[in-house]
Order: C-alpha cells, then structure tokens, then sequence
C-alpha cells in the first residue's frame, strides 16, 4: 500500500481471468492483511475469431508476441515446430515454467480486458494444421512465394481466419505444399521484410480492420 498510496474508501479497477472486469474497494488496512470488496460487472467480449500459428520463434520475440496479440485480441496462439524453426526453442523456460501466461496477462491488462486466448506450444506444425476445424479463411505470410498482398484478399464473410506464420528464416517448400494443400493462401504484407512480432501485429491489425473486429 506505501507505493499505491491507496486508503480505505479508495476504489480501484479489478478483474477475473476468464471473467467480468469491475470495480473494487480497498475496505481496511490490517498489520498482515487487506479487506476488499468487488462489485462485478459483465462478462468480457469474445476475442475476435483470429488464430495465429507461428513457427517457433527465439523466446524473447515469443514473449513480445504473446503480449501484443493478447492485447489486440486474438482468439488463440499456437507455436509450433517446423523446419525452419530452431528445436532448443521448445524448451526454453518461458514454456517450461509457464512464464508465457505471464505474458498473455500482461497483454490482457494493457487492453483493458480479463479475456485471455488459447495457447499451445511445442506440437509440430502438420499436426496443427491438420488439427484446425474446418470452415473460415486461411491465409498464411510468404515473403518469397506470395502472389497476392493481404490487404488485397478478399475477405468477405470469412470468420474464423486462421493466419500462418513460418519461422524467423521462412517457410519450406515442403511446408508451402502442406499449407496449399490444407487450403492455405500465401500474401504478403509489402515489399519489406519485417521482424516476425512486426508482422503479427501488422497482419492482425490489417486482418480485423478489414473484416469490421477493431
């Protein structure tokens, strides 16, 4: 309480994971404990129904990502093993030790709201493919393969849209046939080449401008 300098009678802004967002009241200070109260509001909107699928990036760029896209909204994060991707980064400690929900509550702070998405890490990235329900929009990034800019897909009456992203040196041609073979459509976000967390929030950004979710 010395470094929020909150009295009794003071009032504050609270919320459940998963649950509604309120307003609590700091009710007294004891010697070794606080007494609150809450006052509940709503239940959190639902995320916007975006999937990411990202190959397995080095753990501080995962950590960026997990924290910006939870703030913009994402229904669910799932990082996953592929060619490209470099294996120790399975086992880092922010997936060991749960330090990624951290993260995603972080991000879920910042945006103001108590929904967080749907994380997984470590599968390979044909099982999770092969895992996705069927219907909405795939699209997956491609800087070298790409035809067509994501800005310019038609969209349409897509939800949900599940958005593909290789690992920091790309995608394999291997992993370019499974995604077409899995309905996947490469675009691109421009001639430049951005850093994958860039990428993310500017292919989220993009995706729900476009399809009315902001």
């Amino acid at each position: 309480m010395s470094v929020l300098r909150r009295q009794p009678g003071d009032t504050f802004d609270c919320g459940l994971i998963n649950g509604p967002r309120g307003r609590g009241t700091l009710v007294a200070v004891g010697s070794d404990a606080l007494s609150l109260s809450f006052a509940w509001g709503e239940p959190p909107p639902s995320p916007s129904p975006v999937r990411l699928i990202i190959g397995l990036p080095r753990p501080q760029t995962a950590r960026a990502i997990l924290r910006d896209t939870t703030t913009l909204g994402v229904a669910a994060l799932d990082f996953v093993r592929t060619d490209r991707s470099e294996a120790s980064y399975a086992d880092s400690t922010l997936w060991k030790s749960g330090e990624w929900r951290a993260c995603v509550i972080g991000g879920a702070a910042q945006a103001f709201c108590t929904r967080l998405p749907e994380v997984t890490s470590g599968r390979t990235f044909a099982e999770t493919v092969a895992s996705l329900p069927a219907g909405g929009r795939r699209l997956a990034l491609d800087n070298y393969e790409a035809t067509a800019a994501l800005a310019d897909c038609p969209l349409a009456d897509a939800p949900p849209a599940v958005l593909a992203l290789g690992a920091e040196r790309g995608w394999s041609a291997g992993e370019r046939d499974l995604l077409r073979a899995h309905g996947f459509t490469l675009v691109h976000l421009g001639r430049r080449v951005l850093r994958t967390e860039t990428a993310c929030i500017a292919a989220v950004t993009l995706l729900k401008a476009r399809l009315g979710w902001l």
